[in-house]
């Protein structure tokens, strides 16, 4: 983690069953071994868990705590996420239900 992503953490707390993610960066061949233009990229749908929030509530006002952790590598969907520029980092903002699951 960079160190303005450190101080990001510090700064910012998602709320409810939100967690904050760092995409991974995309691969820069081809499996072919062409060099593939930052333009050209799929992003990525892997990232890494960098903040989480402390749950969602059930009817009855029960706090449900999130199954991911912070330093967690994970699978999420294409669309998912809203994509923020905090303190010059790229990040995404998505609901624990956005999540794949964990990588290894």
């Amino acid at each position: 983690m960079g160190a303005n992503l450190k101080a990001f953490v510090m700064k910012f707390r998602p709320l409810h069953d939100r967690v904050v993610v760092k995409r991974l960066e995309g691969e820069e061949k081809s499996k072919g071994g062409i060099i593939i233009p930052d333009n050209a990229k799929e992003k990525p749908q892997e990232g890494v868990i960098v903040a989480v929030g402390p749950g969602g509530r059930d009817e009855a006002g029960k706090l449900i705590p999130i199954d991911l952790k912070k330093g967690d590598k994970i699978l999420f969907g294409k669309w998912s996420g809203t994509e923020v520029k905090l303190d010059g980092e790229d990040l995404l903002i998505m609901k624990e239900s956005d999540v794949m699951g964990v990588i290894g």
